[in-house]
């Protein structure tokens, strides 16, 4: 064990006492200081190239006695030798971040270049205090409801089938607010998306409402490609920032400190739920999550140190109200597909082998299809440009009208066409419209070759009005086999506008005596 150092009064006493011709002996008597000890110091003070008096000394400044009294390289050789040191320090910082690098390691790449150098105790001391003193500490100011820290805990829990004795490890999901500490953790199978996506679910939820900013680590799961200004998220997390208007962020690469409130909030979950969990043996995930969720909330109820409020506390007093409120119905996780549209302008789920349109204008374009069994979504440069509601019965092509162009609307409301669809079109119209179309349907044994011109009659009623039509079709009552290009004409001359015959009044046959009554008719 190293010998423990005095300090400067005590420099400064020993070397007055010293210049005054006190022994040793008695020095060290005077200043409660061994004797070995006292001799050390005053060997260094002599062996310095100062020349200390005892008025200059008196004066002199703590920083100028220390590199005499503590500095044991006095010498020009050790002082080269720690310069040496300071230089391979300076080279080998950043080495112990990268897998597999220890400090024994470091050590004898310093004495391979460096024979003679310090030992490995006092390199490994020295090297923590340069890192101390080279990485201080920052201290964040947090603001409420600003950003929600996220990780996975590099320690498992597990439960137990207690049929088979399987045991299953699970993952551990934690989430910290940073500026009310509020604490969240769940246990899940795996890192996976559909698992991290439950536990975002379950963490807003339990939160009761959102952040501005969610932070995370560089986990495949949301981050495709780490960097240090511009990470590539997955569309899982795209997703979950449309559907809860939210953003994500992820750390830097290799840089825990970004995110140390959820880096310390773990080591608080082992020491306030997997210590007390060390003696249970949860059947299942629902069991182990029980566990997890009863110890939580003690832990979040649990005051801070040398203040009476907790976790909780703190977050429904400052932070809670200034969340962002929660959508209806949480995130259900999506499927990602690229399509291609097809020259029918509709696009075919490889789920269920069904078709849905898209605007025609997108014939041929690459577009992105979100879906899952209830909506399928589909995006052209993250625009949403169609959207289906899915079911179990419906048809396996399936159609929005607003999607076709006018011709291919034209067509598709012929495939509606029936007797009894246009029957019905003309008694909007009147009676005799309606005769002249069964007249014109039932010209034949099968009227599907008179659709379209049934079709063309009802629809002058749009160029000439119901009114006029009406009178066309009730002129062209008597005529058995009538056709469009009639109606048409009396519409065109007007001749609905003329009194029918059969409209005028009869008039009275003038008195004669040779004509008969009628009583000579019985």
């Amino acid at each position: 064990m190293s010998q423990k150092t005095i300090n400067m009064i005590q420099a400064k006493q020993i070397q007055q006492l010293s210049a005054d011709g006190v022994s040793i002996r008695e020095i060290a008597r005077r200043t409660g200081i061994s004797r070995k000890t006292v001799k050390k110091y005053l060997r260094k003070i002599e062996a310095s190239d100062y020349n200390i008096d005892v008025n200059v000394s008196a004066e002199s400044p703590d920083k100028e006695l220390a590199a005499i009294i503590y500095n044991n390289d006095s010498s020009p050789l050790s002082q080269r030798r720690f310069e040496a040191l300071i230089n391979h320090f300076d080279a080998k910082k950043n080495a112990l971040q990268k897998t597999g690098v220890t400090k024994q390691l470091l050590w004898k790449e310093y004495l391979d270049s460096n024979p003679g150098g310090y030992k490995y105790s006092q390199y490994c001391y020295l090297f923590r205090k340069y890192l101390k003193d080279t990485d201080p500490a920052f201290h964040w100011e947090y603001t409420p409801a600003e950003f929600t820290q996220v990780d996975f805990a590099g320690k498992k829990l597990s439960y137990v089938n207690k049929s088979t004795g399987e045991v299953f490890p699970c993952q551990i999901f934690i989430a910290t607010l940073p500026y009310s500490g509020l604490i969240f953790a769940i246990a899940v199978r795996s890192q996976k998306t559909i698992d991290f996506a439950h536990c975002i679910n379950e963490m807003v939820k339990y939160v009761g409402g959102l952040t501005k900013t969610i932070l995370c680590d560089n986990l495949k799961t949301a981050v495709t490609r780490a960097d240090r200004i511009e990470p590539v998220f997955t569309e899982l997390c795209y997703q979950l920032t449309a559907h809860y208007n939210t953003t994500f962020t992820a750390t830097r690469p290799v840089s825990p400190t970004d995110k140390a409130m959820v880096e310390k909030a773990v080591n608080i979950v082992y020491t306030n739920i997997y210590g007390p969990l060390y003696n249970e043996v949860p059947g299942s995930l629902e069991e182990l999550n029980n566990h997890i969720r009863r110890l939580l909330n003690v832990l979040n109820l649990k005051p801070y140190k040398g203040t009476s409020e907790s976790r909780r506390d703190i977050f429904e007093s400052r932070e809670q109200s200034l969340l962002k409120p929660l959508p209806d119905t949480p995130y259900s996780v999506k499927k990602c597909k690229q399509v291609t549209v097809y020259p029918d302008y509709t696009i075919r789920l490889p789920d269920n082998k069904h078709y849905y349109t898209v605007p025609y204008q997108y014939v041929g374009y690459k577009l992105q299809a979100y879906f899952d069994h209830r909506t399928v979504e589909i995006y052209y440069q993250h625009e949403c440009i169609a959207f289906h509601v899915r079911s179990s019965t419906e048809p396996k092509f399936n159609r929005i009208s607003e999607h076709m162009p006018a011709h291919h609307l034209h067509m598709l409301e012929r495939q509606g066409w029936t007797v009894e669809f246009f029957l019905k079109k003309a008694e909007l119209v009147g009676p005799y419209t309606r005769q002249l179309i069964d007249r014109i349907l039932h010209k034949r044994d099968y009227p599907e070759p008179y659709y379209k011109t049934c079709n063309a009659v009802i629809l002058l009623q749009n160029r000439y009005t119901k009114q006029r039509l009406e009178a066309a079709c009730c002129r062209a009552a008597d005529i058995l086999l009538p056709t469009f290009k009639m109606v048409r004409n009396i519409l065109e001359t007007g001749l609905d506008k003329q009194p029918l015959l059969f409209d005028q009044e009869d008039k009275p046959i003038p008195a004669h005596k040779n004509i008969r009554g009628k009583e000579n008719y019985r």
